[in-house]
């Protein structure tokens, strides 16, 4: 692989390629700098490159495309069904001919949607209105003016200028029944026999492969170039890798067939209005401020609700418009990875800028789904933070306390229930990991304790929690960056009243008892903390947990200067943000039982010459009450971050790539609907026009408040700011209060955190 960094040279003094003859039924032949208007843009002086290429990244921007339908996502069709008596009358009144209306009016969208439906003999094939609308009305209309978008990009940026760029051009070629065909290209280059595929997303249009094969085959001058803005799907890598190894090379030594990965973020404009829809995510849903949009919401809100479905979506997304153009959908986001990743300056009226990030995904093999989930589980997890207090963030799964297993009210969210669900799935992982005939640790772990008269080896009473690792964060114009979140298992022996029957403990002296902790926490807590940090099954604590930092950073910023989540901090009230969807009946009761069950009768049952089984004896579970964090200084985060600000600001307006990890997308969105904007001379985003909500959509913005006018007083109680944002560690002497419990799970962190930041300034 070559980074390309080079920018197109001049042109050398080479006579122009003689122009082809017409050919009957070919379309007219255009230069590619007429078409695109690039008149003096300065032609290439070489050939494209003869291997493949990826866009270094202090090279890589953005570009923007018109899709104003992006604006009626908020569009509602009455009616739960297309055989509904409301929404026939609808339709009927409407029309099917969308010409009649102007864009903006939803009855431009219904007269489409009808007509769809006419032409299918009335069966909607994407299942719902919803689906159709999103899928086909507003992505299909995306595509077409992303991909000119994209391929005026290319002809720019690579020069693919002056008298021997022809764009749009249709080559002949011979199919398999021996029939003359033409095969249309983005550019050509007649002279060079250079045959360029432009393709704004990640994917290829498998039907044209037999054609560029007949093409390459017949001219043994000709090479296939394919140009992807947003890296190569699975599926485009392998076709391209096939024919580069078919066709070789050429009299050069150039490889015939190369792609370039010309990385470039496309950004819709459009002007967001009455008929948009606005979320919760994020939102305090306050004052002025009554939805959240952005690239994000729009991947995340579009993902499907199940895998059956994300497999459909995918299905359909090829067969639209044979998918040469197909960008990268949410089903090629792995929204089982979603987790929050950045909060901006909360300045009230104006909005809270917020990215996540995910995986990404083989949208074809393996699609991703669950994506309205997840963002929801954050975003209530966030204001779940902010409405209580710290005190009641507590959990306790403890044998001899099934009268205190969490506060009320934290027990009716999700945040709640995640943290205890996740210290219960510890001791289960704990009890695996100590499992001898699994793991050769544990074996030598078994081998090195004591024995009681019997000959069995001892066991201990433990209890086990989770307590966050340094966290790497970055304090940067105003908002934070949140880089790292590693959690650590601990443990320590503890005496309990409950043990369950048949139990053979012994009883440790001190310096036993010392020696089994080392024991633990050298052969088996770093299985069970290396499954917290990446096993998917903790996936939702790790996503509570980064929720938790970006809340305290509001809180630290609310007490600076009023924002619009005032109203919800300490408030106690968490009604705003329930148990939602499969886990809506969940009950602490419910784990406490699971729990209770797993102590007595245990997780793990084995034989081994060291003494039988089962081993299970543990309590504890998540204490963030220790809570170091280092703030990355300037110089490492220029060293190692230096794009991401960049990327993380298209990630409002489009689902961008981490510049870091080719394998991480950034999906952001803004809590007071910003709109989109832009252009090639840079322009300004448009302000959204204040409406009064109709009956058929969700609310719309009004317009923000104006930004004070003064900076807020500086707080007398906090130290001067490190112009680099250095932040000391805590170290840990913060107690650990509760013995045996999940508690202060996160519930000192505000303590801690507001400790950790008034320490700022002091260290160089």
């Amino acid at each position: 692989m070559v980074t390309l960094s080079a920018l197109p040279g001049l042109q050398g003094s080479a006579e122009a390629a003689p122009k082809p003859k017409p050919v009957p039924g070919k379309k007219k032949q255009e230069l590619c700098e007429d078409k695109f208007g690039l008149k003096g843009v300065p032609p290439r002086n070489r050939p494209l490159d003869g291997q493949d290429t990826v866009r270094d990244l202090n090279e890589w921007d953005d570009y923007f495309y018109d899709n104003q339908r992006q604006a009626m996502d908020g569009v509602i069709l009455p009616g739960d069904s297309d055989a509904d008596p409301d929404r026939k009358a609808i339709l009927k009144a409407t029309g099917s001919n969308p010409k009649k209306y102007k864009e903006g009016d939803p009855r431009k969208v219904w007269a489409s949607y009808n007509r769809y439906l006419k032409k299918n003999n009335g069966v909607n094939k994407f299942g719902s209105f919803d689906t159709w609308l999103n899928e086909a009305y507003i992505e299909l209309a995306a595509r077409r003016t992303k991909g000119e978008a994209f391929h005026k990009k290319v002809v720019k940026d690579l020069g693919l200028t002056g008298p021997d760029w022809y764009c749009e051009e249709d080559v002949e070629y011979t199919d398999a029944e021996g029939k003359k065909r033409f095969r249309r290209y983005d550019a050509v280059n007649h002279k060079t026999g250079e045959h360029v595929e432009v393709k704004s997303g990640p994917n290829h249009k498998e039907g044209q492969t037999p054609k560029d094969r007949a093409v390459l085959r017949e001219n043994p001058k000709a090479r296939l170039i394919g140009v992807f803005g947003e890296g190569k799907s699975k599926g485009a890598t392998n076709t391209y890798k096939g024919l580069e190894q078919e066709f070789g090379k050429d009299a050069q030594g150039r490889n015939r067939v190369v792609t370039r990965e010309h990385i470039s973020d496309g950004k819709p404009r459009y002007k967001p209005g009455p008929h948009s829809r606005y979320d919760e995510y994020m939102n305090p849903g306050t004052g002025r401020n009554q939805g959240s949009r952005g690239a994000g919401n729009q991947a995340v809100d579009n993902s499907a609700p199940s895998l059956k479905e994300a497999k459909a979506q995918a299905e359909r997304a090829r067969a639209l418009n044979g998918g040469d153009q197909r960008p990268r959908g949410p089903g090629g986001i792995d929204f089982s990875t979603l987790d929050l990743r950045y909060v901006g300056k909360p300045v009230k009226g104006q909005g809270l800028d917020y990215s996540f990030s995910a995986k990404k995904t083989d949208e074809d093999s393996n699609p991703g789904w669950g994506g309205k989930a997840k963002a929801q589980m954050i975003s209530d997890a966030f204001f779940t933070w902010l409405a209580l207090d710290p005190s009641k963030f507590w959990v306790n799964l403890n044998p001899d306390q099934p009268e205190r297993i969490m506060d009320a009210k934290f027990g009716r969210t999700d945040a709640g229930r995640v943290l205890l669900e996740a210290d219960l799935e510890m001791k289960r992982d704990y009890a695996d990991a100590l499992n001898p005939n699994k793991r050769d640790e544990a074996d030598r772990f078994w081998r090195s304790m004591p024995k009681n008269k019997d000959g069995v080896p001892c066991f201990f009473q433990v209890r086990n929690w989770i307590e966050p690792g340094t966290a790497q964060v970055r304090e940067q114009d105003g908002g934070i960056y949140i880089l790292d979140t590693p959690l650590k298992v601990k443990s320590e022996y503890m005496k309990m009243t409950s043990v369950p029957p048949g139990s053979f403990n012994c009883d440790f002296n001190e310096a036993q008892k010392r020696w089994a902790e080392r024991q633990v926490n050298r052969l088996i807590i770093p299985e069970v903390e290396k499954r917290v940090n990446n096993d998917p099954e903790y996936a939702d604590l790790r996503r509570v947990y980064t929720a938790r930092v970006a809340a305290e950073w509001i809180r630290l910023q609310d007490a600076k200067s009023r924002t619009d989540y005032h109203s919800i901090i300490d408030s106690g009230d968490v009604s705003r943000w329930p148990l939602r969807g499969a886990n809506k009946d969940w009950t602490r009761e419910t784990t406490y039982r699971a729990y209770v069950k797993s102590y007595r009768e245990g997780e793990e049952k084995w034989q081994h010459d060291a003494g039988g089984g089962p081993y299970t004896y543990s309590v504890g579970g998540v204490d963030f009450s220790k809570q170091p964090k280092r703030n990355v200084t300037g110089l490492r985060f220029r060293t190692e971050h230096r794009y991401k600000p960049r990327q993380t600001r298209n990630s409002l307006q489009t689902v961008a790539r981490d510049p870091q990890d080719k394998d991480l997308l950034l999906l952001g969105g803004n809590t007071a609907a910003k709109s989109t904007g832009g252009g090639d001379g840079g322009g300004t985003d448009p302000t959204p026009t204040p409406t009064t909500a109709p009956t058929d959509h969700s609310p719309a913005p009004a317009p923000s408040d104006p930004p004070a006018s003064t900076p807020p007083a500086a707080d007398p109680t906090r130290a001067p700011q490190d112009p680099d944002g250095d932040l000391a560690d805590t170290g840990s002497d913060t107690p650990i209060a509760l013995i045996a419990t999940l508690a202060a799970v996160l519930a000192a962190a505000g303590a801690a955190l507001t400790w950790w930041y008034r320490r700022k300034g002091t260290q160089s």
